[in-house]
């Protein structure tokens, strides 16, 4: 986390296990549930899950004064991004629904991708910088994380296995 989110970043229990842990073991067991229900044929409103992603949003703005922090000085818009990066990139991926609308959601979820791929000076200082060994490797880090999410929050878009 300190990689991604500067020096300035600190641990504690609320911060690192409410609003990081476990959101992201409810968005990873809410899209494995998606698969086992796809494979096993779908069922009424499991598409849903799709919104998934959504948790990532909603955790951080529990914590307290968390709010009046995002509406005042934006802190939590990162949160809201990795969600709408997630499920509008799942979307993109899946192969369903208007070509237009997947490309829209494409092009929206990868500028998302590549502003966070390029925050790091803005985070961190110059040693985040694309141009320097240690920015590239965040950069990578961070667009990795949110293409392996894309893909997962695909799953809920896919086809239900019929067999």
């Amino acid at each position: 986390m300190v990689e991604l989110a500067g020096p300035a970043s600190i641990f504690g229990w609320w911060g690192t296990f409410g609003a990081i842990l476990l959101p992201g073991a409810s968005v990873g067991g809410l899209l494995g549930w998606a698969e086992a229900l796809r494979r096993a044929g779908g069922r009424r409103g499991w598409r849903w899950l799709a919104l998934a992603p959504l948790a990532f949003a909603i955790a951080p703005l529990l914590m307290p004064g968390a709010v009046a922090a995002l509406l005042t000085q934006g802190l939590g818009g990162g949160a809201i991004a990795v969600a709408l990066m997630a499920i509008g990139g799942g979307y993109a991926l899946s192969r369903r629904g208007p070509l237009w609308a997947r490309i829209a959601c494409g092009l929206v979820s990868a500028a998302l991708t590549a502003a966070l791929a390029l925050a790091g000076p803005g985070i961190a200082g110059p040693v985040l910088a694309i141009t320097e060994p240690r920015g590239a490797w965040v950069a990578v880090l961070g667009a990795s994380f949110i293409a392996v999410l894309a893909l997962a929050s695909s799953i809920p878009h896919r086809p239900a296995d019929r067999r």
